[in-house]
């Protein structure tokens, strides 16, 4: 059996006690009920990805750019050319978590209390149990998200 090694997806920041950029962390960690830093660098960093791609893609053909542009549209990010690529940052990709989006569809409270229901298996999107907060939810899902609370009810005493 071979192992795959898994990948760091995210990096730390070069210099660890800046108090302007801890503070900033502190408030969208606070605002999106993330569990750590860890989540903000990770969304850092996948904005960062979608945004070398889109440089890499300047000089290529209007297809190829397209191409990005739409499968980012379906993403549910507001793009109509490669510069409103290089305009995305962290926060947009954070208001695309599973974990937000229930939070402003009202069906959860808090950003936390929508975490809890996502780890404890009571999401649903397409009939299907989705149990990762930073599952990003594409726009053809969003209203297919459905909230299961089985209560169980115990006879005896």
């Amino acid at each position: 059996m071979s192992w795959i090694r898994k990948k760091k997806k995210y990096n730390k920041p070069r210099k660890l006690y800046d108090k302007v950029r801890i503070e900033e962390e502190n408030k969208l960690v606070e605002k999106y009920g993330l569990k750590n830093k860890r989540e903000v660098w990770k969304a850092e960093s996948a904005i960062d990805r979608i945004r070398n791609r889109a440089k890499k893609l300047i000089t290529a053909t209007l297809e190829e750019q397209e191409k990005l542009l739409e499968k980012l549209r379906k993403m549910g990010f507001k793009v109509e050319k490669i510069a409103d690529v290089l305009a995305l940052n962290k926060e947009d990709w954070l208001k695309r978590r599973l974990q937000t989006i229930l939070t402003e569809k009202k069906l959860a409270k808090t950003p936390k209390e929508a975490r809890q229901l996502i780890v404890h298996k009571h999401v649903l999107i397409n009939d299907e149990v989705i149990n990762v907060p930073s599952y990003i939810v594409k726009v053809d899902e969003e209203d297919k998200i459905k909230v299961n609370l089985k209560t169980k009810i115990k006879n005896g005493k």
